[in-house]
Formats: structure tokens, sequence, C-alpha cells
């Protein structure tokens, strides 16, 4: 017994489709490829950032004095709390440590301007951790209504056919409709892995700043007690 009708695989009802559902999925392949970079590329480097700054952290928290961790953050280029550990330093050797204080005078307070300078270090890490998130947000939002869209398209062609061949046989409304199932089904096909990702890097993110926040905490106080000791 044989049946009739389009028999093989995704592929070959792809290439079967017409025109506008093959532009629809070519786009929607463009927008899964790039957001499957982005998250490969994503990970490699909140993995190794979060990596190094948990070991930098841990120099840190081992008792060495600021002085001491210069060298040590060199060790640690892709570290965000080794990197505001530059930003900080850098600032209180502005001048030379002695000389901060009086600097500031009696009514200015050096420490102020030391966290100035470890938030707007800890901002720029933040957004260099978050670079390219917004594209696998996009890609959750918009490849759905892509798909929609082919979807759309794909009832329309077999309300097409059927006003064309005057019947509603399945032979008839067949075409239109695989290509409205397989424009829906690429669209989540690229959706659902972006949201995915985009939570998951949130939440990464969203952790290594409040690390990076307690890490700013910890390092003006010892800077206070650096320079007015």
């Amino acid at each position: 017994m044989s049946s009739s009708g389009f028999q093989g695989d995704i592929l070959s009802l792809i290439l079967h489709s017409g025109p506008m559902a093959q532009f629809v999925i070519f786009v929607l392949m463009g927008f899964s490829a790039v957001s499957w970079g982005i998250m490969v590329e994503r990970w490699r480097v909140i993995s190794r950032s979060d990596n190094e700054s948990a070991a930098f952290l841990a120099k840190f928290r081992a008792g060495s004095s600021l002085g001491d961790l210069r060298d040590v953050a060199e060790k640690f280029p892709h570290s965000p709390a080794a990197a505001i550990y530059r930003a900080g330093f850098r600032q209180i050797t502005v001048v030379g440590i002695p000389k901060v204080a009086a600097a500031a005078g009696p009514t200015r307070d050096p420490i102020a301007s030391i966290e100035r300078v470890l938030l707007r270090a800890a901002a720029e890490e933040q957004a260099r951790l978050e670079r390219s998130l917004p594209f696998l947000a996009t890609t959750a939002a918009a490849c759905p209504f892509v798909g929609l869209f082919g979807t759309v398209w794909g009832i329309m062609t077999a309300f097409h056919a059927i006003g064309a061949m005057g019947t509603a046989n399945l032979a008839v409304v067949a075409p239109g409709i695989s290509e409205a199932l397989v424009t829906t089904a690429a669209g989540l096909a690229a959706a659902i892995p972006a949201v995915i990702g985009y939570n998951y890097f949130v939440n990464r993110i969203r952790s290594i700043g409040t690390r990076l926040d307690n890490f700013v905490a910890d390092f003006l106080t010892r800077a206070e007690k650096t320079i007015y000791s």
C-alpha cells in the first residue's frame, strides 16, 4: 500500500516550499546561527572571566596588601576583579599613597574619588561581559513573529490554491499548510535556545556582578586603612 503526497525529510520539504517560505527560513537560520555563535563565545568569555576572578579574589582575601597584589593582578588579564583592582590602585598611586589624603584637603574625601573609579571600572567590566547579549534577546523576541509571518503566508497560499482549484481536498491545501508548519517550527527553533541562553548568561553575569560589588566594598575598606594608616 502506498500513500500520495509529500514523502521525504525536512530538507526536502524546505526545498519544495515556496520562495517566501524559503526566505523566511533563511532569515531564521541566520538568526539561529549568529545566536549559537554568540552563546559559544559568551560562554568561553564569561567562564574564563569567572574562573580568573575567583582565583584573584582568593589572592586578595588571603591578606596581601594592595601593593603586593599589583603583580598578581597582571597574571589575570581576563578577570573583572583584577581590572577593577588595577583601576583603583592607579587612582591611589596617582600622586602617591601618603599624599592622597593631604591632597584631598579637609573637605574632600579621597575614598570617594577611589569609589567612583572602582564603580566606573565595574560598570565597564559588566558591559564587557554583556556584549552581544541584546542580540539573543532580539532573536528570542523577533523570531517567533518572523515564523508567524511565514505561517500566515502559508495559510494564504493554501486558501489561494483552494480558490484557484475550486476544491478543498488535502492535496490542494497540504503544500501551503506544510510551509506554514515549517516556518513556525523554524521560528521556535531559533527563539527557544536564544531565550534559554540569554537568561542563563544574564543570571550568571548578575552573580558575577554581586561578587564584584562585594569586592569594591572590600577594596575601599582596605584602601582606607592604607591611606590613613
